[in-house]
């Protein structure tokens, strides 16, 4: 087992990532720019260095920097969370070069799954259903359009490197497609350093659905059952439950046994999750694979048991997986509300400040993942993300219930932030019957998306 790993991350993926490492009897070293000096996973931390200034491309995202630390304080291996270099190929195979244990899958895996077109042609060889879409990526304008049209509108134009909702455009007709095709693929080059695209259907209202993933080194793959990630603004999900109401027991082995098949076909290993639409009449579609811990990990951890950032670091460290897929029972229901430093009423404008007061909920099944802290100074140069409130309860019934308690009783005063839009989303009647796809928000909160 490793002795001391660091972690090339920030906020409440750091302080999670930390805490389970304590938990082990493993020592942790926090990396931290100038803007998070005292930010809570450096306090956490055995230790703590500071890699650079408060932009996250001279501090979170210097690889030289990251690996010079690691190299300074001992550490033997790197979590690398979620975001920033946790899916940059270039840095894992860095990070090999150095010997250094990367937590997560070897750098040729994520280079060939983080590449969305790639990822797709590989599998439709393995025999999973994608969306139909281009088979091979595409560079301009002219090729987008001869695909789009041998496909059908409306499509969806994606960046083969996005994520998080970046180099992603609906083009509903051959007239918007080229203004629609440019700004996407803008905007991935901006963000990805990337202009290779690819198209697809675009199919009306889906939901969501991603399947957790464990592989070890030794063959051995297990999904954790799915999350349903349908509530969304702008492609990034608002909020998430475990298990998916709208998924049978026979639908959940079916996909199931497809994510499996989806690791398998690419020799997987560690944590990973294997994401579906599904439309209306129950098909499901291959839309991408995450080569590292999600956000929104905790709900499934809540209803299966496990410590995934524990299993990870025990996959990396060369352990075998200690169960077996009929091992993995569902208990439960589990919801995670994501509460961000942002104005809903602004197009979801990002709000940084000082906390002022700050009271989080507990009691039986309500976890809180956070950061932050009382009198805590948000910088503007990250992610508006600062805290994930998670419940878990018998039921989905239940479970609402006690997430409409716990955002009731959750108090943060000094900034602006999603809490009420949460609230919302939550007392909604058709949330609570289950009725949701990737259109809730604008269908049902239009005031919000302007």
């Amino acid at each position: 087992m490793f002795q001391k790993i660091l972690v090339a991350n920030r906020g409440e993926i750091a302080v999670r990532v930390i805490r389970a490492c304590r938990e082990m009897g493993i020592k942790t070293v926090a990396v931290y720019s100038e803007a998070d000096r005292d930010a809570l996973h450096t306090l956490l931390a055995d230790e703590a260095i500071c890699i650079g200034p408060a932009a996250a491309s001279e501090s979170y995202l210097d690889m030289e920097q990251i690996l010079t630390a690691c190299v300074v304080m001992k550490a033997d291996a790197i979590h690398p969370g979620f975001g920033f270099l946790s899916e940059n190929a270039r840095f894992a195979e860095l990070c090999e070069k150095c010997q250094l244990q990367f937590i997560g899958p070897s750098a040729a895996l994520i280079h060939k799954m983080g590449n969305k077109s790639e990822a797709r042609k590989t599998m439709m060889e393995a025999g999973v259903p994608v969306v139909p879409g281009s088979r091979e990526p595409v560079f301009t304008v002219e090729e987008g359009l001869r695909a789009a049209e041998e496909i059908g509108f409306p499509v969806m134009i994606k960046a083969s490197s996005g994520g998080g909702g970046k180099g992603m455009r609906i083009a509903r007709s051959a007239e918007e497609f080229e203004a629609c095709f440019q700004n996407a693929q803008m905007e991935s080059v901006k963000g990805f350093s990337d202009n290779t695209m690819y198209i697809e259907r675009f199919i009306e209202r889906p939901r969501h659905i991603e399947f957790q993933i464990l592989a070890d080194r030794f063959g051995s793959v297990v999904h954790l059952g799915e999350r349903d990630c349908s509530i969304q603004r702008r492609h990034q999900k608002v909020l998430e439950e475990a298990p998916s109401a709208a998924i049978s027991k026979e639908l959940r082995q079916q996909m199931g046994e497809t994510a499996v098949r989806a690791a398998k076909a690419v020799g997987y290993e560690n944590a990973g999750t294997i994401e579906f639409l599904l439309d209306k009449d129950k098909n499901f579609y291959f839309m991408e694979m995450n080569t590292r811990i999600q956000v929104e990990h905790p709900v499934t951890e809540a209803v299966t048991d496990l410590d995934l950032i524990k299993e990870q670091i025990c996959i990396a460290a060369g352990e075998r997986l200690s169960f077996s897929q009929e091992d993995i029972k569902i208990s439960g229901h589990a919801i995670e509300c994501r509460i961000n430093a942002e104005n809903p009423e602004k197009n979801f404008m990002p709000v940084p400040g000082t906390i002022t007061e700050l009271h989080l909920p507990g009691g039986r099944g309500v976890r809180v993942d956070t950061a932050v802290y009382h009198n805590y100074k948000i910088p503007p140069n990250y992610d508006s993300m600062i805290l994930k409130l998670i419940v878990h309860d018998k039921d989905r019934k239940s479970a609402i219930a006690k997430m409409r308690s716990a955002l009731g009783e959750l108090v943060i005063e000094g900034i602006t932030t999603n809490l009420d839009f949460q609230y919302e989303i939550i007392n909604h009647e058709e949330f609570e019957r289950g009725n949701i796809d990737t259109d809730f928000i604008p269908q049902h909160f239009p005031q919000y998306c302007r």
